[in-house]
C-alpha cells in the first residue's frame, strides 16, 4: 500500500506523466475507437483483499484507461464547450487534493471562505458587472440553475415552499427559449415544477433570441389561467448554436411582471473579460441571477462554475439550513458558503482560481480568448468559401456550425441529414479532431467550436483539413 513515505516519489512520477501526457496530446487521436463495455470487462468483477503494487495500478492505468479516454484536454477538441485545465490550475487543484478540506462553512475553513469572496469580487469587476452583485462558486451551471429556479419558486410562494410544499396551489410557470440548455429542464423537475411548466417560447432574429411579444403573451395566458408566474430564464451562448436573447429588452419585461431572472451564460460568460463582447449581454446588471463557469473558457481546472445573485439574502433563505451542529457562534458577519448552495458539503474551488488569474492575468485570458473568437471566423469563412459547404449558423463568439452540401448532388431532407451525420462520424473516426452535430430549424448541422486552452492557430488549420479531407471521402 501507499505510505507518506512513498508518496513523494509516487507523487514525481505522476508530475511527470501529466506533463507529458499533456505536452504528446498532438499525436493521440482526440477520441478513443472503444466499444462499450470493453473497458469493464477487462476490470475484475471484484476488489481485491490484499494490497496491489503501485507499478501494477500504474500499468493498468496506462494500459487500460488512458488508451480509452475521450481527451478533453486535446488542442483539438472542438465538440460540445471545453473543459479546461491550465497548468497552473492542475497545480492548484493538487494542493487542494492535499489539503483535503470540507469547505462547507467559515469555522472549518476560514481562508477558503474569505478567499472565495474575494475571488467572486475579482471575477465580478473583469467582466464588467456592478458592485450589486455577490458571487459563489458553485460545482457546475447545472446547480446553479437549480437554485435559481428554487429562489423563483421560494419567492413565488412567499417563502412556504420549503415547509408546506407546493400541493394545493397553482401550477409555477417559468418562461425560456427552445434555445436553452437541458439543465433548465433538470432544474425544473429537481425543484418539483414539472416540465410541463417550463414554457418554451420561439425565437427570432440572426442570434435566434427570445421573442418579447410571445413571452408576454404566454405570462397573460398563464395568468388568465390562474397559474403563477415565477420566472425567466435568459440564454446568452446558448450551447446548440450559441442562441443569445436580447438582456435589456428581456429585463425589462420581467421587472414589470415583477418575476425574477436568471441568465445562462455558461460558456459566454468568460468571454465577458473582453469587453468588446459584452454588448451580447447588455443589460446584464438587470439579471436577478446568472451563472459562467471558468472552467469551461477561462483555463479553471473542472469543476468550477460562478453564480452571481442580487439578492443573497434570498438565495440564502432557500437554501440556508442551520442545525445546532452548523452553527458558528462567537462570530458575526461570516459566510457559510454551504447556505448558497444545494450540497452541505464543499471542495476548496476557489484556490484554482487565485493562482490562475495570478499566473497568468487578464492580458493573458484575453489573448486566448480572442484568438479562439479569430480562429473560428477564420474557418467559418475558409468553409464557406467552398462550394460544398454552407454556414448554417454564423459565429456566436468562437461557435458555429455548417452543412456539408456537396454541389453535383441534389442532396435534401433526410438524405442531407444523413449525409451531415456520416461526415461527423467520419471526422471522428478519422481522430484528427473532435466535432459534434445539433438539429438547426429541424435539420442536422455540424458544430465546431474553439476554445480549448493549448489551441494554436495550426489546430485551426488541422480542423480544416481534416473536414475537407473526410467529406471528399463520401463522395
Amino acid at each position: 500500500m501507499l505510505n507518506w513515505d512513498a508518496f513523494e516519489g509516487w507523487a514525481k512520477r505522476a508530475v511527470d506523466w501529466t506533463k507529458a501526457y499533456h505536452q504528446g496530446l498532438r499525436q493521440r487521436p482526440v477520441r478513443p475507437q472503444v466499444q462499450p463495455g470493453s473497458v469493464q470487462a477487462q476490470i475484475p468483477a471484484t476488489a481485491p483483499e490484499a494490497p496491489e503494487a503501485m507499478q501494477v495500478i500504474m500499468d493498468d492505468f496506462e494500459r487500460l484507461i488512458v488508451p480509452n479516454m475521450t481527451h478533453w484536454q486535446h488542442p483539438r477538441f472542438f465538440a460540445y464547450f471545453p473543459a479546461n485545465a491550465a497548468p497552473v490550475s492542475v497545480l492548484a487543484e493538487q494542493l487542494v487534493s492535499g489539503l483535503a478540506a470540507q469547505c462547507m462553512l467559515w469555522q472549518t475553513s476560514p481562508a477558503a471562505t474569505e478567499l472565495e469572496t474575494a475571488m467572486m469580487v475579482w471575477l465580478r469587476e473583469a467582466l464588467g458587472l456592478s458592485d450589486g452583485f455577490s458571487g459563489v462558486i458553485q460545482d457546475s451551471a447545472s446547480s446553479a440553475t437549480l437554485a435559481a429556479v428554487l429562489m423563483m419558486r421560494s419567492q413565488a410562494t412567499d417563502m412556504t415552499a420549503n415547509h408546506a410544499g407546493l400541493a394545493g396551489g397553482p401550477q409555477l410557470r417559468v418562461y425560456c427559449s427552445d434555445q436553452v440548455h437541458s439543465s433548465i429542464d433538470k432544474a425544473m423537475w429537481v425543484a418539483g415544477l414539472g416540465q410541463d411548466n417550463l414554457v418554451k417560447l420561439p425565437t427570432k432574429g440572426p442570434l435566434r433570441s427570445l421573442d418579447p411579444e410571445a413571452l408576454a403573451a404566454a405570462i397573460a395566458r398563464d395568468r388568465a389561467a390562474g397559474h403563477r408566474p415565477a420566472g425567466v430564464i435568459i440564454c446568452v451562448g446558448g450551447t446548440s448554436v450559441g442562441a443569445s436573447d436580447q438582456v435589456a429588452e428581456i429585463v425589462a419585461l420581467a421587472k414589470r411582471e415583477g418575476l425574477l431572472t436568471h441568465l445562462d451564460a455558461a460558456w459566454a460568460g468568460s468571454a465577458m473579460i473582453c469587453p468588446e463582447n459584452r454588448v451580447l449581454w447588455d443589460g446584464v446588471d438587470g439579471v436577478d441571477s446568472l451563472v459562467f463557469n471558468p472552467h469551461k473558457w477561462l483555463g479553471a481546472q473542472f469543476d468550477c462554475a460562478v453564480q452571481f445573485v442580487r439578492s443573497p439574502t434570498l438565495l440564502v433563505k432557500t437554501l440556508g439550513i442551520q442545525p445546532e451542529y452548523l452553527k458558528t457562534h462567537g462570530k458575526e458577519g461570516i459566510i457559510n458558503y454551504s447556505e448558497w448552495s444545494v450540497p452541505l458539503g464543499r471542495r476548496f474551488r476557489a484556490l484554482k482560481l487565485w493562482f490562475l488569474l495570478r499566473a497568468h492575468g487578464l492580458e493573458d485570458l484575453r489573448a486566448r480568448i480572442r484568438n479562439h473568437i479569430a480562429w473560428s471566423h477564420d474557418l467559418a469563412d475558409q468553409l464557406r468559401a467552398l462550394p460544398d459547404f454552407e454556414i448554417s449558423s454564423e459565429p456566436v463568439l468562437s461557435l458555429f456550425s455548417f452543412r456539408y452540401m456537396p454541389q453535383g448532388r441534389d442532396v435534401t431532407g433526410e438524405e442531407a441529414d444523413a449525409l451531415n451525420l456520416a461526415l461527423v462520424n467520419a471526422i471522428n473516426d478519422d481522430g484528427r479532431i473532435y466535432l459534434t452535430q445539433t438539429k438547426l430549424d429541424g435539420r442536422t448541422v455540424i458544430r465546431f467550436q474553439a476554445g480549448q486552452f493549448q489551441m494554436e492557430e495550426q489546430d485551426k488549420e488541422a480542423a480544416f483539413e481534416a473536414i475537407v479531407d473526410c467529406a471528399r471521402k463520401l463522395t
